[in-house]
């Protein structure tokens, strides 16, 4: 028994330090040829075959500047085939794997018609075909496979968005609907947001209802929870599209996440029945586990109490609708806003503390760990773990892909591989792109993924490189002295952690939300080791909720959070505008390559990153910001008139749009509009061109002018009959009308029409004073063929070019005299 114990610690100790790049390691005394060395032949050496003695540091630019003389094609080409000989059987290929499929899946969700089911069926079968046939073939055989892994990727996301299926709200309407209650969530505002099943409608009864939608209630009745039965008059809206143009579109999360619109209840929504005995088993379920979540919640706000509260309840079951605004801004502005969203860094700190927790608790049984494997009993505990707390954050999609990459990783501890490595991570991303596609084009997946094979990838190659090195004992230090140094190091962890973390991500970010935080590093060097204290927090509050003995933990986690929270509102207050604009889509695919080559090499060929790199950083800026944005409801219009000012033409604008459109041009202030009545004289329609360049909306009469820096004069009207007024003088018109259509028909005056939004979602102008044909330009969030996730828009009363809807006036039931 002594022995077997001694063997398994041999064993688990010997797989801690298994490197899988080692395994296929070159050997020692055959060295991976380079081309920028030269061939053992065309070294001369000493008269009397001594070696030559070390060169001076002159010696050495020299032998260098000769050495890369000696390159030429064919030594150039042999060194590529053996190192790429050598990547193949290190298994790049396999790490390839996901990438192609995450390539197939985006070229799906890039095409501008929906592809035809049969056809990609048939594409999937060739090029297995043309794989299987080339076997004989490796070069050939790999070709084709990448292919083929491609095709599969664009038929994965072809069946995610057959079977999702959304049923989609066409237009805005108000009906008494009658839903089952999925999820409760109180939001900062006050109000409380309902996520319901729709089992029926009436008055007007819809007959292409939503199957799913979300609304929001000033107040709800005091025995409202998960799965009861809800009635009330409601209006319903349709999902919006992008604020602009390449920007988050929001109509494509709302059909993959089966919601088919949204709206808010006309008055206080009442409950039909609470009774579940009708209902499916898998909605019980998930009802049972909401109300939990939500029971769970309120024991934490009552606890804790205040913002930290809200933030204690994020954090241990995802419930994040109720945190202050400004603390939200603060830490998106300093870069710590990971910390709510439930991820991989808290299934992380969570499997983290179980294993250590118990694989302390079996070290004060000696005799017990050393003939078990105790290592694995914690790695699946852990994984325990993690799955619960799964189900009880909710179960959301950042969620679940942590999940699966965590448990890949605890999994492999089960088989004694080493945990954290590349090949762990590609197969998480294939489950997760095999399972939902249309991640993988969404800013939650990219980043994620991306920081996490930076930092696999980087980490790797620094223990390789430690590992070629001898290193002398550590010389005897005082405790003070060893304190120091395991500071230093946590320290330098930490930053290095968080700069090529931020660095795989920083473009990312700025290509999804044109904002960088540029104090991150020191925000999240003075937070996270309060956070690693308010997570192992979280979790003993966790395991001594059941027993009432939690009011320590959650007492010290308010704590915690309130120093976070401080933290962070001093590191933003001195943080400076976050705002970039707008980059070019060419560089973040070429930035991604270089991110692919740069993590999956392990030869010199990663060197073949520093050109894509280096091309993706040059071409960061090569993209024009738009003159011009436009709403996709025709009633927001907002142009830069320099100086870092916004104009827009309503007093009061949609805020979450004008947060958007002033980082995409890079603004500051919304400068609002200049209003005049009928009597006021200073603001003369019949000579517009008095308005000096760059100036903001002067608005009377239904009609909204502007003058752009560049000297194009914008008009806004909300009637169509006031668009004539405009044709002799304005370069764009914008008619809030649906009915509206072109009155000018001049080639040089840009019309832009209600009807024309409501198909085509937002717009972005562009001014061109130099063309003599046409002086703006105009490019539409949802030009071409409509998309699944967009097929509702043209059922809109807008998008068929009808007024709005009004009721009919009531018959006069007075007798005749």
């Amino acid at each position: 028994m002594t022995g077997r114990g001694r063997g398994s610690d041999r064993g688990e100790d010997a797989a801690i330090g298994v490197s899988e790049r080692s395994l296929f390691a070159a050997p020692a005394t055959i060295p991976l040829p380079s081309p920028l060395v030269a061939a053992p032949e065309t070294r001369s050496l000493q008269a009397g075959g001594q070696a030559p003695a070390p060169a001076p540091a002159a010696g050495r630019i020299v032998r260098v500047r000769r050495q890369v003389g000696l390159v030429s094609l064919p030594r150039l080409r042999h060194g590529v085939a053996r190192a790429a000989e050598l990547e193949l059987d290190r298994g790049i290929a396999f790490l390839l794997v996901p990438v192609c499929l995450a390539v197939g899946a985006i070229a799906y969700f890039s095409l501008a018609s929906e592809p035809d089911f049969s056809k990609s069926v048939a594409v999937v079968v060739l090029m297995a075909v043309c794989a299987f046939v080339s076997r004989s073939w490796s070069k050939t055989h790999l070709c084709f496979m990448a292919v083929l892994l491609c095709a599969l990727g664009l038929l994965a996301a072809k069946v995610e968005t057959w079977r999702a299926g959304t049923r989609m709200l066409g237009s805005e309407i108000s009906t008494q609907l009658t839903g089952r209650v999925v999820s409760i969530e109180e939001m900062e505002s006050g109000r409380i947001r309902l996520t319901m099943d729709v089992i029926s409608t009436a008055r007007p009864k819809l007959r292409y209802a939503p199957e799913r939608v979300r609304l929001s209630a000033r107040k709800i009745p005091p025995g409202m929870t998960a799965g009861s039965l809800i009635t009330g008059y409601a209006k319903l809206l349709p999902p919006t599209g992008p604020v602009r143009p390449d920007s988050y579109d929001f109509s494509f999360d709302s059909y993959f996440a089966g919601i088919g619109g949204s709206g808010f209840f006309l008055g206080n929504p009442t409950v039909v029945s609470a009774d579940d005995g009708e209902m499916p088993l898998s909605a019980r379920l998930f009802s049972g586990i909401e109300n939990a979540r939500e029971s769970i919640a309120d024991h934490i706000r009552g606890s804790v109490g205040g913002a930290e509260g809200e933030i204690a309840a994020a954090l241990i079951v995802g419930v994040r609708a109720g945190i202050p605004d400004e603390i939200n801004e603060a830490m998106r502005r300093t870069g710590i806003y990971h910390i709510i969203s439930i991820s991989g860094l808290h299934m992380a700190l969570v499997a983290g503390t179980i294993m250590g927790l118990l694989r302390g608790a079996f070290a004060l049984f000696p005799d017990f760990s050393a003939r078990r494997p105790v290592k694995k009993y914690a790695a699946a505990a852990a994984l325990f773990s993690i799955a619960a707390y799964l189900i009880i954050s909710g179960v959301v999609v950042a969620a679940e892909r942590s999940f699966i990459m965590l448990a890949v990783m605890l999994i492999a501890v089960f088989f004694d591989r080493a945990a954290l490595t590349m090949r762990n991570l590609g197969i998480s991303a294939i489950a997760v792109i095999l399972v939902s596609p249309h991640e993988v084009v969404g800013p939650s997946f990219q980043m994620s993924f991306a920081a996490t094979a930076a930092l696999v990838g980087a980490y790797a190659g620094w223990a390789d490189h430690r590992a070629g090195k001898t290193r002398p004992p550590p010389p005897k230090r005082s405790l003070p002295g060893f304190l120091t140094r395991k500071f230093l190091l946590a320290t330098g962890g930490l930053a290095m952690t968080s700069i090529i973390a931020g660095s795989a991500t920083a473009l990312f970010a700025i290509w999804h939300f044109q904002r960088v935080s540029p104090l991150s590093l020191f925000a999240n060097l003075a937070v996270m080791p309060i956070v690693s204290v308010v997570m192992f927090l979280a979790v003993a509050s966790a395991l001594l909720m059941p027993f009432g003995l939690d009011w320590p933990a959650l007492y010290l986690m308010g704590k915690g959070l309130t120093a976070m929270i401080a933290v962070s509102a001093w590191i933003s207050e001195r943080s400076p505008v976050d705002g970039v604009g707008l980059i070019s889509q060419q560089s973040v695919l070429l930035v991604t390559v270089a991110l692919v080559i740069a993590t999956m090499a392990t030869t010199w060929l990663r060197l073949a990153a520093l050109p894509f790199a280096l091309a993706g950083l040059l071409t960061v800026s090569h993209t024009r910001a738009p003159d011009v944005l436009i709403s996709e409801d025709a009633r927001l219009v907002a142009l830069p008139i320099g100086n870092g000012e916004l104009a827009v033409n309503r007093e009061r604008p949609n805020e979450f749009a004008t947060d958007n459109w002033k980082r995409a041009l890079i603004s500051e202030t919304i400068v609002k509009p200049e209003m005049f009545d009928t009597t006021d004289r200073q603001f003369d329609v019949a000579s517009p061109t008095d308005l000096p360049p760059g100036s903001p909306f002067y608005c009377r009469e239904g009609l909204c002018l502007a003058r752009h820096p560049s000297g194009a004069i914008i008009a806004y009207v909300e009637d169509r009959k006031t668009t004539w007024k405009a044709c002799a003088f304005a370069d764009l018109i914008i008619v809030n009308d649906a009915t509206a259509y072109d009155a000018c028909h001049n080639p040089l005056v840009l019309v832009v029409t209600k009807r024309q939004l409501a198909r085509k979602g937002s717009a972005a102008v562009f001014f061109n004073p130099q063309s003599a044909t046409t002086r703006a330009a105009i490019a539409f969030a949802v030009d071409g063929p409509y998309r699944p996730w967009h097929e509702q828009r043209k059922f809109s009363r807008e998008a068929r070019g009808l007024p709005p809807y009004k009721k009919p006036d009531k018959p006069d039931n007075k007798p005749v005299q």
